[in-house]
């Protein structure tokens, strides 16, 4: 873009830019003269897509704000109203709008609020920075028509984001996403946008009252409650509404984590506020090691997910998203639950094992809970970055307050029993196989770098990882007969499978990578996992060598 183009473009979106902070930030640039600043923000849009909008605090279009939003919020508000009302009638459709604690959120949600409301429609906003499961949960107990959730979960400090789920209480996925896109798109300009200042409801504690008595059909009648833990929120907005689940329920209060236990948009103590990033539960296996809990439980910063750790031999270490998602599959087996268990193509093959065997139907699905959520008859889906759905009829999205009840209530059981959840993922390594999963993520700056990564895999495709022949290998662009299409590959290897894919939400190339080796009793696992070992790491190299990253 020449210069003089450019600084135009910056001063027209400065013109109508509402935000005090964000006109200072770009006038600045403007008078410095900052054109490779200025190229970085107005080099396009940010895009909405399945997974909303999420990208870094900031003036222009390719960063979030105040201008960016409201475009969002009234490309949201007309397709809604093309849409139509659930039962054809006048009434208004109702959009109801949560936030977290992040920078901005409020001013976000309130500029969604008022955006709704300038539309016709009514607006909803939570009373508080509250979890993510919370909004999903109020879109179905309200009747809403839609719901909007201001967060970038677990990203950096300087991001933020925005969900948007449909009445059916899930995330939005194709084709809504494109035609909720071509209505931003249509947004001429922000005087166009009618913003009123006051007509859009503030809710009371009730809608969250109510989702905690949901809470309640996660757990067994009389079951155990007797799990000792210590729990970080992460700096997010979990901590009073686990708090209070967990008390409804009658577990012992969690030893909190004090210095990780309030919101704080800047995440202080950690670099990136994602349970699974290293040093991220650093100050929760200290609390851990002063208290000797039966397990340590993490949330994410809007608490959509949960992360576990358990004491294995002399210290502390996290299980692994799959791991979690197998305990808890078969502790509702246990419980003799029926309906379909599914999850993402992504996660552990173990899952499938535990519901054959038990006589369940499963189904895999795209990565992502907008997919696992519209699988028919879910009653449990999850997904290997920490994310449980464990009361579909509650929630239709992940849910990290309720998996750690149900969790913690596995966790009492097996107390009670003289067992941990090592124990029991030793009984399902002997029974189905051992499981064992790794990832390959590469963090990037230049996206042109995971594009060039998976079109070497295209051009030259591996035949072998580890020694392991690759006899199935799937371009999931073209889709199969039960996913749609997608970027991605997946690789099925005598007794292993690799999937690689560009994430949806970060800058990164994410690999999965299972092996499953048989065991034929409990003294054989440690050669088992020995062998896993080996396999994993071998994989994870040459898979990196031939994505060339």
């Amino acid at each position: 873009m020449e210069d003089d183009a450019l600084i135009a473009q910056a001063q027209a979106w400065l013109a109508e830019d509402p935000d005090p902070d964000t006109r200072e930030e770009l006038a600045r640039l403007i008078d410095d003269g900052n054109h490779a600043e200025l190229a970085a923000r107005f080099a396009g849009t940010l895009q909405f897509g399945t997974a909303g909008l999420r990208g870094e605090l900031g003036a222009g279009p390719l960063r979030m704000n105040r201008s960016v939003v409201i475009r969002a919020a009234a490309g949201l508000a007309a397709y809604l109203k093309k849409q139509g009302t659930p039962h054809g009638d006048d009434t208004a459709g109702l959009v109801v709008i949560g936030y977290d604690a992040r920078h901005k959120s409020q001013t976000f949600a309130e500029d969604t609020a008022a955006v709704m409301t300038g539309a016709g429609l009514r607006a909803a906003v939570l009373p508080r920075p509250l979890p993510t499961p919370v909004l999903a949960f109020a879109i179905r107990h309200l009747g809403a028509v839609a719901g909007v959730e201001v967060t970038a979960s677990h990203n950096p400090p300087r991001d933020n984001g925005y969900k948007v789920y449909l009445g059916d209480g899930s995330q939005i996925v194709p084709p809504a996403d494109a035609e909720i896109a071509a209505e931003i798109d249509a947004v001429a300009s922000l005087t166009t946008v009618p913003r009123p200042t006051t007509g859009w409801e503030t809710l009371d504690d009730t809608v969250l009252e109510a989702y905690l008595t949901r809470t309640d059909a996660v757990l067994s009648e009389n079951s155990p409650r007797t799990a000792r833990t210590v729990y970080t929120a992460m700096h997010g907005v979990g901590k009073d509404v686990l708090l209070a689940a967990f008390a409804r329920a009658g577990f012992p209060a969690p030893d909190l984590v004090t210095e990780q236990a309030d919101p704080d948009p800047d995440f202080p103590t950690v670099a990136f506020p994602n349970p699974e990033e290293p040093g991220a539960m650093d100050l929760a296996f200290a609390k851990a090691r002063e208290t000797d809990p039966d397990l340590v439980i993490a949330n994410d910063p809007d608490a959509d997910r949960c992360a576990a750790a358990v004491k294995d031999g002399g210290d502390w270490r996290m299980l692994r998203g799959d791991e979690v998602g197998a305990l808890l599959a078969a502790h509702l087996v246990r419980r003799g639950v029926t309906g379909t268990f599914a999850e993402s193509i992504v996660s552990s093959s173990l899952l499938g094992r535990i519901a054959g065997k038990a006589g369940l139907p499963y189904e895999e699905t795209l990565t992502g809970f907008k997919w696992i959520a519209r699988v028919d008859g879910l009653r449990y889906g999850y997904e290997e970055a920490l994310g449980y759905c464990v009361d579909p009829d509650g929630v239709r999205d992940k849910d990290g307050i309720t998996a750690a009840l149900l969790l913690t209530e596995l966790a009492s059981e097996l107390k009670a029993e003289h067992r941990t959840l090592l124990d029991l993922l030793d009984d399902l390594a002997v029974e189905h196989g051992l499981h064992a999963t790794d990832q390959l993520s590469v963090r990037v700056k230049d996206l042109g770098l995971i594009a060039a990564a998976m079109r070497r895999l295209r051009e030259q495709p591996p035949t072998e990882l580890a020694g392991l022949r690759i006899t199935k290998a799937e371009d999931l662009t073209e889709g199969t007969d039960k996913l749609p299409p997608t970027d991605g590959l997946r690789y099925t290897l005598d007794g292993a499978r690799v999937v690689v894919r560009p994430s949806g939400t970060e800058p990164k190339l994410k690999c999965y990578l299972e092996v499953v080796v048989p065991v034929a009793g409990t003294a054989d696992l440690p050669e088992a996992r020995a062998k896993a070992t080996t396999l994993l790491t071998t994989i994870k190299q040459d898979l990196s060598e031939a994505a060339g990253i």
